[in-house]
């Protein structure tokens, strides 16, 4: 077999149709494009967003800015921080006594990235940590205490 020999699977290429060809052809005439209007006419088509002369969407809507954070647009102000959650039951594959930071998380793959972390009171923490985060939740804060630990916050 040689690569000359190669040929696409049976069916899965179609003839390209060739329009304007004769009445016989069944695409003759005027060649499927209707008889008047924009789109019978040869040449471009019109920019992505006209619409005919009608002030389009894009100029009637109120013109915004500013930084758009999780979708939303912010038209002034600082956008909202985004934390890299940790929930409390992900703590307790490390050692008791241990100190866990944020470091510490990124290199045991619970957090990607270099955004601030926040730990969450999800699950429950069976052992004595010492937490530094940039945020904590109430209950997570409460629930390292109780485990006998201590809980720092990293500004």
């Amino acid at each position: 077999m040689k690569i000359s020999d190669l040929k696409p699977a049976h069916g899965s290429r179609r003839p390209t149709r060739r329009v304007g060809r004769g009445l016989g052809s069944g695409r003759g005439v005027y060649s499927g494009r209707g008889r008047k209007g924009q789109r019978s006419r040869s040449g471009r088509p019109p920019r992505p967003g006209f619409e005919g002369g009608q002030t389009p969407l894009s100029k009637r809507l109120p013109f915004r800015r500013g930084v758009r954070a999780g979708g939303a647009v912010h038209t002034g102000g600082t956008p909202r921080v985004r934390y890299a959650p940790v929930n409390l039951r992900d703590l307790n594959q490390f050692p008791a006594d241990a100190e866990v930071n944020p470091q510490t998380l990124r290199d045991a793959g619970l957090v990607r990235g270099t955004g601030p972390v926040k730990i969450l009171g999800g699950g429950a923490i069976d052992r004595a940590l010492f937490v530094r985060a940039q945020a904590f939740s109430k209950s997570a804060a409460e629930a390292v205490r109780r485990a006998g630990g201590r809980t720092e916050v990293i500004p």
